[in-house]
């Protein structure tokens, strides 16, 4: 052996030895794991999704119930307080207002009354509850604004936002809903709405 060989044989024997199972190691790899997380993250986010949209639905029955009893407690709240408004612009929007809610509101009780023999008392008491929940706390943030004075700007605020969740709830049954007359009465009271709404939205104290 000369020395040219041995040295290539010395070479060859201090080269390191490949890992066995060389593939699995690479499903192992930070592009795969990386890549294995993001659609992990994504099958997350589709069934969180899912369960959102699938929440956001509900039986005519209960979503009729639900405006019901979102009706009943911000009418009560703009009886009692619309005539304290100092604002004369936002007392006859209010009276709008208040008219609408009235007119669907008589109109929804009669259907559930009808097809579901609604009675106040038998509602869900977790409904009922809720409502109640809302409405103390709307009339307890408007009770704040007039012992402190701004009333009328705290009022189109609160009275902005009933418009949009009540509106809401009305486009939920009118998708829920296969009765075409209640569906008529939801879309014009739902139209009546978004016309009101730029009222209390853009009103200022200065105007």
């Amino acid at each position: 052996m000369d020395r040219q060989e041995y040295l290539n044989q010395i070479s060859a024997t201090s080269q390191p030895k490949k890992k066995a199972g060389g593939k699995a190691g690479s499903f192992f790899s930070p592009k795969v794991l990386m890549i294995g997380a993001i659609c992990l993250v994504l099958f997350v986010a589709m069934v969180v999704f899912g369960n959102v949209m699938s929440g956001s639905k509900g039986s005519e029955k209960d979503l009729a119930y639900t405006l019901k009893l979102h009706l009943d407690g911000t009418t009560s709240v703009i009886s009692e307080y619309q005539e304290l408004v100092k604002s004369s612009i936002l007392r006859s929007s209010s009276a709008s207002l208040s008219s609408i809610l009235s007119n669907i509101n008589r109109d929804l009780t009669a259907y559930i009354t009808e097809k579901y023999n609604f009675e106040a008392e038998k509602v869900p008491e977790n409904m009922a509850q809720q409502a109640v929940l809302e409405r103390d706390g709307l009339t307890q943030d408007l009770f704040e604004a007039k012992i402190n004075g701004n009333l009328d700007r705290i009022y189109a605020h609160k009275m902005t936002y009933e418009i949009s969740l009540i509106a809401n709830e009305e486009a939920n049954l009118i998708n829920a809903t296969n009765n075409d007359k209640l569906k008529e009465v939801l879309k014009t009271s739902y139209d009546s709405l978004s016309n009101l709404y730029s009222d209390f939205n853009d009103f200022s104290e200065t105007k």
